[in-house]
């Protein structure tokens, strides 16, 4: 079966497809991408849902590399928030 594995980066992402035996794991998928030993990996999604090493996988699966956030997403929306109060409006 073929699976897409993508890692992807503020603004440009890498994507390849690998092809493997049925009922393979993400891990398996990972190996056989070459980006098992990628330090910035934190976890890794299927279609964006959450999965694990063991996460068996189906014909056509995207397995996304996921990577740490560079800023918490509710801190990032107050200062947007704060920004748009100090301006005045028109």
């Amino acid at each position: 079966m073929k699976v897409e594995v993508v890692r992807a980066w503020p603004r440009r992402f890498e994507s390849v497809w690998v092809e493997l035996p049925a009922d393979a794991t993400v891990a398996q998928a990972l190996a056989a991408s070459g980006w098992k030993d990628d330090a910035d990996i934190v976890a890794c999604a299927v279609f964006g849902v959450r999965a694990d090493g063991e996460t068996v996988l189906h014909e056509g699966d995207r397995v996304e590399l996921l990577r740490p956030l560079v800023a918490d997403p509710k801190d990032a929306r107050r200062r947007r928030a704060e920004s748009t109060k100090t301006k005045p409006r028109p």
